[in-house]
């Protein structure tokens, strides 16, 4: 008999400028990445980012308040990490730039055999915007979470992007099954399987 399979979970960091119950593009696909994921067994939290007072800097904690201790708690504590981010301007929301710049910390934080506390966590995105642009947050936002130590999957990304000066959000653009849908069915199956190899097989101790 088969054993079941470990259970996996994974953090979904909204990184829309949006505070509150406002509808959001990027968390309407990073909902989307927390549904496909859950065909794999895989359990998901989704943060929206700007409701947590999380504060400019790059040390665990920044004192007064700071909202990304609790966060960083929670990402350790998970298989997965999922950055779902807006375009602005040809690049990711600064609030994803902040989460990358919190994450810098984790350079100076190893466990007991040398290796960073984010080996062995795989790392995705998901994009929005109206204006081309995707693969180029993409980029920018895998080589970060790269440097600190996290895996990327092969089709570890999944967009949409509208036209160009074009006012239609991912909220309203209705279901892209074949499109949009498709590369984050690809995510979420690729995301599960390299977690779970992980998982099982943990890179080795640093030399």
């Amino acid at each position: 008999m088969t054993a079941a399979p470990a259970p996996l979970s994974a953090v979904v960091l909204v990184c829309t400028l949006k505070s509150g119950g406002t509808e959001s593009s990027s968390e309407k696909l990073g909902r989307e990445v927390v549904t496909a994921l859950s065909g794999y067994g895989v359990s998901a939290e989704v943060i929206r980012v700007a409701d947590r007072n999380v504060k400019f800097g790059v040390s665990l904690d920044e004192g007064d308040g700071d909202g990304w201790p609790a966060i960083r708690e929670k990402i350790l504590a998970a298989q997965i990490l999922v950055i779902a981010t807006p375009i602005w301007m040809g690049q990711p929301a600064s609030i994803a730039k902040v989460v990358l710049e919190r994450l810098d910390a984790e350079l100076a934080e190893t466990d007991d055999q040398g290796r960073l506390l984010t080996f062995g966590k795989v790392a995705a995105v998901a994009v929005v915007g109206n204006e081309d642009g995707a693969h180029h947050v993409c980029a920018e936002v895998f080589q970060a979470l790269n440097d600190v130590g996290f895996t990327i999957p092969a089709a570890g990304g999944t967009y949409w992007v509208g036209e160009a000066m074009a006012k239609t959000d991912y909220t309203d653009a209705g279901p892209k099954p074949d499109t949009t849908g498709k590369a984050t069915a690809t995510l979420a199956a690729n995301v599960a399987h390299l977690a779970r190899l992980l998982n099982d097989h943990p890179y080795p101790p640093a030399g």
